[in-house]
């Protein structure tokens, strides 16, 4: 079975247009970077590079829909078929300025364009006509060997770009890969420079890193290299921190959170962040009187963790559901003494069931006592969502033809009756006005 039997038709069929084309143009087009290496790791593909000796003007003219994204840097992107493949000139590039950009680009052969790449597994070249990999660099041998290594000197692929920082992590992350120890030196001799780039860029690299099957090795990884202490001092602050051993005797914060991601199965951006830093506010609180304690570190750390969000900048919608995981975590501990309303809006809460997997990662990861856990599930199984959500047998209008003027007065009457709903002690409307009527006065 060839290579390109692993790629959806959908995916390739497009790909190899855009190859046929510039060959018929008279020009080299390659397959190249992530998709020949998770080809030759038997990965799945989602998306396909060219690389190509065609100017980008020349790209532009061959084909219908193309998106200029980094014409200047020979970058264009085909659309057929409503998908997108990045076509990126042959290049060599120059006077590195900002830490991420070449400040100039030179148009050359497809072994200078490998030559400027980050990691040799991602420097593959592949003849989509012949199934050939063309290796310049190596990266075949260190794919057998599970290596992370840069393309030439590492010090200068980091000085370049220092993204490749943190991508080194990501990928050994990612594909269960080691470091190689001169590109690690490299790493950690220069992860202060982290700093120079972009909040975006940092959080797009941390969330991928967070998201993998191997989220919690990635955040080790992320410690060990010292990256973590540049990007996340207050998350790197949880190493040392002991627990309490009778409810946390896998060990200190920070182990209970890596052990955290490492049980979880998938994990969206949003969850991952949670579980990142649900904890956060363990540090500040810190405290032995008659054990150790961690007074007031869930409203702590919801502070600290909007100020994270922000810092990464993370949408205000996605921060506010990261800032909901962290303040309510503890909250489950009073699940089965709360009164039937204030569980039920506890369970009625937008995106209940990842309040309720971040808890159960959380007892997994200590104490592995699920039975609030189990007790909220058996609840959101009896309960119907009419149940928890009912429909309000009054409305402020209701309450002017009762003689209420309208003011703070309204809600308080309505959340009140909304309580009675919910506790079942009010089962219709004539029972709602005979409760308002007996219960409030308009002057009240």
């Amino acid at each position: 079975m060839g290579l390109l039997s692993q790629i959806e038709p959908r995916f390739l069929n497009g790909a190899l247009q855009v190859v046929k084309t510039l060959r018929e143009a008279g020009h080299e087009a390659l397959f190249a970077g992530g998709v020949v290496r998770d080809l030759l790791l038997r990965r799945p593909v989602s998306d396909i590079d060219v690389t190509t000796s065609a100017p980008p003007e020349l790209i532009e003219r061959l084909f219908d829909s193309t998106i200029p994204v980094g014409r200047q840097f020979g970058v264009v992107i085909v659309v057929i078929d409503s998908i997108n493949y990045e076509v990126a000139t042959f290049r060599k590039d120059f006077d590195y300025q900002d830490g991420r950009h070449p400040g100039r680009v030179e148009f050359t052969s497809a072994k200078e364009d490998a030559l400027r790449r980050d990691f040799t597994i991602n420097a593959l070249m592949l003849d989509p006509d012949k199934e050939e990999v063309i290796d310049f660099v190596e990266g075949r041998q260190d794919l057998k060997n599970r290596i992370i290594r840069t393309v030439g000197d590492p010090e200068a692929r980091f000085r370049e770009d220092k993204l490749r920082l943190m991508r080194a992590v990501r990928f050994a992350c990612e594909l269960d890969f080691q470091i190689e120890e001169q590109t690690k030196s490299a790493l950690k001799a220069r992860t202060q420079e982290i700093g120079d780039v972009s909040h975006e860029r940092i959080r797009d690299e941390l969330l991928k890193t967070l998201v993998s099957p191997r989220a919690g090795l990635g955040l080790e990884m992320l410690r060990e290299n010292g990256l973590l202490k540049v990007i996340l001092p207050e998350v790197a602050a949880m190493s040392g921190v002991e627990q309490p051993p009778e409810f946390h005797p896998e060990g200190n914060v920070f182990v209970h959170t890596c052990l955290m991601l490492k049980i979880a199965a998938e994990l969206h951006p949003v969850l991952a962040l949670g579980i990142l830093l649900h904890d956060v506010g363990k540090p500040p609180t810190f405290k032995v009187a008659d054990r150790i304690r961690f007074n007031g570190h869930a409203e702590v750390g919801a502070n600290m963790a909007e100020d994270i969000c922000r810092r990464l900048r993370v949408s205000r919608e996605d921060t506010n559901r990261v800032v909901a995981l962290v303040k309510d975590h503890l909250h489950f501990m009073h699940v089965q003494e709360m009164r039937e309303s204030t569980l039920k809006k506890f369970l009625r809460k937008n995106h209940f069931d990842d309040h309720l997997e971040l808890h159960r990662l959380d007892c997994l990861a200590s104490h592995r006592d699920l039975s609030n856990y189990e007790f909220c599930c058996r609840k959101l199984s009896e309960i119907g969502e009419e149940t928890l959500k009912p429909e309000l047998f009054l409305s402020g209008h209701d309450l002017i033809e009762l003689g209420f003027a309208p003011g703070p007065i309204f809600s308080r009457i309505l959340s009140a009756l909304e309580d009675k709903q919910l506790e079942e002690e009010i089962s219709n409307r004539d029972e709602a006005l005979e409760w308002v009527r007996t219960t409030w006065t308009p002057s009240s």
